[in-house]
């Protein structure tokens, strides 16, 4: 399985990114594509994540942190998922990774199978 990363960037606060991950070499029955973030010298926390798969559910978790101002959606091309980022804080800030689970989406960063490269997200004025 291999995850590749898109997006990211600099912004100030109050905007807007997305963020792009594709997922190849998984199984397409049913499994969690997510996004944690890592602070500077904080560790790996929870951001969102999907079912996805023609079994998945499309239900979309969030943590409270960012609920009401990202969205998780599935791309247009096969085993993509977007997270849209709106009205973004310098907390905010980090490398975002995408994870995939080959079952279902957890909070826990121990629990996924495969991580991406990481993309920076800088929030700053």
């Amino acid at each position: 399985v291999q995850l590749v990363e898109s997006g990211g960037g600099l912004v100030r606060p109050g905007g807007s990114l997305r963020l792009s991950c594709s997922a190849s070499g998984v199984a397409d029955d049913e499994y969690c594509i997510a996004w944690f973030r890592q602070g500077p010298g904080e560790e790996r926390e929870f951001v969102s994540g999907m079912n996805v798969g023609y079994a998945g559910d499309g239900r979309s978790y969030y943590s409270d942190s960012v609920k009401g101002r990202f969205t998780i959606s599935s791309g247009t091309a096969k085993n993509t998922v977007n997270l849209q980022m709106t009205s973004l804080k310098p907390e905010d800030t980090g490398v975002y990774y995408c994870a995939v689970d080959l079952t279902l989406c957890y909070s826990e960063a121990g629990e996924y199978d495969y991580w991406g490269q990481g993309s920076q997200v800088t929030v700053s004025s």
